[in-house]
């Protein structure tokens, strides 16, 4: 299903080029999700970084480019390609439209299939327009034009929204996912926990994209719902009735959704205590509230180190990044 989904590869020496799309609602969590995974933010809907992320993590990168071989002009680029050795492979070139260029760099709709055909007749193998054994894609970025590996983003989170079970105030797949990403940008070697992990939707994203991570909530009515959740896409993972008080192992990244609906609604005081407790059983903590919590975050003890909203017409989140 992904394309090493657990590759967090800093610093090597191949480029990787996203695309990515949001909506004017998404656009805050959509700039967290790529500061926290490439560290860096863009201005454009393209961005350029030596850390290899699969696209299908992200509810926001449409398609990457792992960069080959790039030029100042079609004609430098075509020479290059013919070095390319396939071994026998197929390959199809795709044209990847960069909508923050130029409109004559994306060219129309004639212009972008010719330079395809054209690279395609300087790849030294067998075109397969349907099953090609590899992918490689051509674009015009920050005045240059690159070629490389093509690798599209599948909208796994959207499949994820056919679960068995769920609430109406849980969080969307779309806006789990990337929390999930915002807080977990490098997973090797992390153990993370969701501490109230209702119907499990946080814990649904994490465990598909490989992460280790385990979940609880102290409503033992709810919990087989999130357990039959998991099982309806093929995923494993320790789910336990416990409430957050009572944890006593140790995790590097802890996820809260604070509880804020009319059947959940808990004082400051209570939060207060949610969120010392989540203090002490993790390093990092991402929280997600309806409600400002600043003031107690920093009396609970953490420091605030990123944010963003994630809205909903009328309806807004925090995401709020703290250690």
């Amino acid at each position: 299903m992904f394309d090493n989904v657990l590759d967090f590869t800093p610093q090597n020496e191949t480029t990787y080029i996203y695309t990515y799309a949001c909506s004017e609602d998404e656009r805050s969590l959509c700039a967290l999700e790529i500061r926290s995974l490439f560290g860096k933010v863009s201005q454009s809907n393209v961005l350029e970084s030596f850390v290899k992320i699969d696209p299908s993590r992200s509810p926001f990168i449409k398609e990457r480019i792992s960069v080959i071989y790039e030029a100042e002009n079609l004609a430098d680029l075509y020479q290059q390609v013919v070095a390319l050795q396939l071994r026998g492979a197929t390959f199809k070139v795709t044209f990847v439209k960069n909508n923050g260029q130029a409109k004559n760099a994306n060219e129309g709709f004639e212009k972008r299939r010719a330079i395809e055909r054209e690279i395609g007749l300087h790849v030294n193998g067998i075109a397969d327009l349907r099953q090609p054994d590899r992918l490689f894609g051509v674009m015009h970025v920050n005045g240059r034009w690159v070629f490389g590996e093509h690798v599209k983003s599948e909208a796994v989170w959207y499949r994820h929204q056919k679960k068995p079970n769920g609430y109406s105030t849980a969080l969307s797949t779309r806006v789990a996912r990337a929390v999930v990403n915002i807080a977990i940008p490098n997973p090797n070697g992390i153990k993370a926990i969701d501490p109230c992990c209702g119907i499990g939707t946080v814990l649904v994203e994490a465990r598909s994209m490989g992460i280790d991570m385990v979940g609880s909530d102290r409503n033992q009515l709810i919990l087989p719902g999130a357990r039959e959740n998991m099982a309806h896409f093929g995923l494993f993972g320790e789910i336990n009735l416990a409430d957050i008080r009572d944890i006593t192992n140790h995790y590097d990244v802890a996820i809260i959704d604070l509880p804020y609906n009319l059947c959940s609604v808990i004082t400051p005081e209570e939060q207060l205590e949610i969120l010392q407790c989540a203090r002490g059983l993790a390093d990092k903590v991402v929280v997600v509230t309806v409600e400002p919590v600043d003031e107690i975050l920093i009396k609970a003890g953490f420091s605030i180190i990123d944010r963003a909203i994630a809205k909903k017409g009328l309806f807004i989140r925090e995401v709020i990044v703290c250690n």
